[in-house]
């Protein structure tokens, strides 16, 4: 590996080479309060807004190690559960109040809303110098993405998107991987996640239905355009809509999609395009879906088209192959990870919270990776030659084939015979303390967490093109600098979000 290519991923993944210890080492208290850092003895006052599904996941992730101080959700029932085991929180309904009355008392906020107010929620906190976690995919359009990015610049507050694969360690070896040469140059990468439960390909409105009396409706639909409530509103379903949310490639693909950032340093693309469509809609996302992005060359990195195989289907008789790869076992199931040769190890505190199977302790380990090393060999039972079956990406390089599985939990080389002469390269990236921890870490004065909005604004912006190429057709050219599409007037309509009176964003 050339000193050139070391030196130009150390400037994009600095904070992940160079660890995550400040200069004066966690044990130094005295200079940690000298140099403004909160001891790592002392526990964070975090608020919690959105306390119901994901929200309350993120919530109790962050009581583990953390104080719950206040918590806040317009849906008095879907937050009931988590509001009962934090009796001692003061409980709002409207952020804004919980803000203004709770900001003395607050150093942190977890985030774990509807797509649409992620940004809103997230600029408000950070104005008041909070730090903040927000949930994956970080905003619903490019512009609100890189309006937070310019956020956490301005406000200089500690910041981390929820996409826990980040801080897996198997998403750092694969990356590891990919530099070190094992399959030579990437020129195309497919992606795929499987179908949600959200509404798709909707041609007609959903009947309106009453507001149910514990959600305050108003403050659910924030800064999106007024409209009736339906059933389709109701918790998760939000995600299928245009309105409020970014649909699988936002719910599932900022996952899959994480390894394939990460590893190819992919910055921004240049264009992105529906090529294939199924039951698309002005209302919601299409039933499925194959899209194309495009970037430049990075350094010494060539071009690479990254095709994003939305709900994918393996029983559907037109699923969606990989070009030229019909002879080729190319992604198992999403939960089957095998043990052959690379047994699955028990999760470490890298892990993120993700599930996982012990490791066979008599199962043989090849490689260098160490203890705890979370890489994957062969599957026990592939899926159909040459189809995405899971969530998941398969990398295509000049020498070989590596698919790594759902948030970057495990890595394949393809075909799986080569585990048996492969040996791990040198690590380079150091390794997660957890993904919630990496957050509350940096809000106590150490380095950025790994998926800073330094890192996931950019990545955010450029995945959330691919909602607007579901709404446009043809190749869309994109203006990275400014922020536009350079042949579409239509397609610029949706890169920024049209928000209510009142709700308008700006630094």
């Amino acid at each position: 590996m050339s000193t050139h290519s070391i030196s130009r991923r150390y400037f994009f993944y600095g904070s992940l080479l160079a660890g995550s210890v400040p200069a004066a080492g966690f044990g130094s208290i005295a200079s940690l309060k000298a140099l403004g850092y909160k001891p790592y003895y002392n526990k964070l006052n975090i608020a919690s807004i959105g306390c119901g599904g994901q929200g309350g996941v993120i919530l109790n992730e962050a009581s583990k190690t953390e104080n719950i101080v206040a918590m806040c959700d317009v849906d008095e029932a879907r937050s009931s559960q988590n509001f009962a085991k934090f009796p001692k929180a003061t409980k709002y309904k409207d952020f804004r109040v919980m803000l203004d009355k709770e900001g003395a008392n607050i150093d942190a906020c977890t985030i774990g809303i509807p797509d649409h107010m992620h940004a809103t929620v997230a600029l408000a906190a950070m104005q008041r110098g909070k730090g903040v976690y927000v949930e994956k995919p970080l905003t619903r359009t490019p512009w609100e993405a890189r309006l937070l990015a310019d956020a956490a610049v301005k406000y200089k507050v500690a910041t981390q998107m929820g996409n826990q694969g980040y801080s897996h360690e198997s998403i750092r070896v694969a990356s590891e991987m990919i530099w070190s040469g094992a399959i030579g140059d990437v020129r195309e990468v497919h992606v795929s996640c499987t179908p949600g439960s959200h509404p798709t390909g909707l041609q007609e409105p959903m009947p309106e239905k009453s507001v149910p009396a514990t959600l305050d409706y108003d403050l659910w639909l924030g800064g999106a355009p007024m409209q009736s409530f339906h059933e389709a509103m109701a918790p998760y379903n939000w995600r299928g809509f245009f309105d409020f949310g970014t649909g699988q490639i936002g719910n599932w693909g900022i996952h899959t999609m994480g390894p394939v950032n990460m590893a190819l340093m992919l910055g921004a693309p240049e264009s992105v395009e529906c090529v294939k469509i199924e039951q698309s809609s002005k209302l919601s996302f299409p039933k499925r879906a194959l899209l194309r992005f495009n970037f430049p060359a990075r350094g010494d990195m060539p071009p690479v088209a990254v095709y994003w195989h939305d709900s994918t289907q393996p029983t559907d008789p037109e699923a969606f192959h990989v070009p030229g790869m019909e002879r080729e076992k190319i992604l198992p199931l999403s939960d089957n990870l095998g043990s052959k040769g690379r047994g699955r190890a028990s999760v470490t505190p890298g892990g993120g919270g993700v599930p996982t199977r012990p490791r066979d302790p008599n199962a043989p380990r090849i490689g260098a990776g160490g203890p705890g090393v979370k890489v994957y060999g062969e599957g026990a039972a592939p899926a159909e030659p040459g189809i995405l079956s899971g969530n998941g990406a398969v990398f295509v390089g000049s020498k070989g084939l590596m698919a790594t599985v759902n948030r970057g939990e495990g890595v394949h080389l393809l075909p799986a015979e080569r585990w048996n002469d492969y040996t791990l390269p040198a690590q380079m990236l150091t390794r997660s303390p957890g993904h919630m921890t990496d957050w509350a870490r940096a809000c106590k004065g150490g380095e950025p967490a790994c998926s800073n909005f330094s890192v996931s604004g950019p990545y955010a912006e450029w995945m959330l093109l691919g909602v607007i190429a579901f709404r446009v057709p043809g190749k869309l050219d994109w203006d990275s600098k400014n922020l536009r599409f350079t042949n579409s007037a239509e397609a610029n309509k949706y890169v920024k979000p049209s928000f209510r009176k009142g709700w308008e964003l700006k630094l």
